[in-house]
């Protein structure tokens, strides 16, 4: 499709305040998409979600933006039911990204007096870093909004499939995510969506900051990736946009790596 088809679709962004799904919100606007932004911020980092909205405005698409816990179940389904209305009920919702990234990051065994997670917390990271994908692509096809040969993105990251200090709570919410991915490809099937996990290279995000040896990391990465240099989030952008468009439904299931290479190299060094 081109931009110009586009316009008659939305694309609803589940993190659509910073990082990988903000900058995906502005390229998808850019590529002719509507908006629809869910995000949960206070009063300090609202200047960031203004400024995404008004880049969407300047490429003269709607913007409906939410800010609300992406996870609450009430707040979903008015959201949805909202939505049902102010879109008549047509399936024009097009691309779905789950882009949320609210864990706990703790370790399993503490040592060091440290506080161990709880049954609370790890039952929040998997529920609002994964199972969340599937409840709102419930309500979304319940409420008969989803268009065929639409998109469904996750943002996967390697930690679902290495283990990371701290990380283990998140680490099985990628994994679980992962899973998700790959059913919902089963059973959306015959609508022709395409359903993928996007597994980006270390970048540097207000969520990366909050992962204890988060420099380690980005040095790390910066040595080991082929390009010399982190992913951003407008890199992945780019490779969402280039996934929408007409025969990208045909990737399906998997996924990809939007890292430059860096997932792939097992040694610290250059290569010559």
């Amino acid at each position: 499709m081109n931009k110009e088809e586009n316009k008659k679709f939305w694309a609803v962004i589940l993190g659509a305040s910073s990082g990988f799904g903000g900058a995906t919100a502005m390229k998808l606007a850019e590529d002719g998409y509507n908006i629809i932004g869910i995000h949960l911020d206070r009063q300090g980092t609202m200047h960031n979600v203004e400024k995404i909205i008004n880049h969407i405005k300047s490429c003269d698409r709607e913007a409906w933006f939410y800010n609300v816990n992406a996870a609450d179940q009430f707040k979903r389904r008015e959201i949805i039911a909202e939505l049902k209305a102010k879109l008549n009920g047509e399936p024009i919702i097009k691309v779905l990204m789950h882009s949320l990234a609210f864990g706990t990051l703790k370790m399993f065994v503490p040592k060091n007096n440290e506080q161990a997670i709880t049954h609370a917390q790890m039952e929040m990271t998997l529920d609002v870093m994964a199972h969340s994908l599937v409840y709102w692509v419930q309500e979304i096809y319940a409420a008969n909004l989803l268009a065929k040969k639409g998109r469904i993105f996750a943002m996967t990251s390697s930690g679902g499939h290495t283990a990371i200090p701290y990380y283990g709570a998140v680490s099985a919410a990628k994994a679980a995510l992962e899973s998700h991915i790959r059913q919902l490809s089963i059973e959306l099937g015959s609508m022709e969506i395409g359903v993928t996990s996007i597994m980006a290279g270390v970048t540097d995000t207000p969520a990366l900051r909050k992962i204890p040896g988060n420099e380690d990391m980005i040095n790390v990465a910066e040595i080991k990736n082929p390009r010399g240099r982190l992913t951003t989030p407008e890199d992945v952008a780019k490779i969402i946009s280039l996934l929408c468009r007409d025969g990208g439904e045909w990737i399906s299931g998997g996924i990809i790596h939007a890292d430059g290479g860096e997932d792939i190299v097992s040694f610290i060094g250059k290569v010559k």
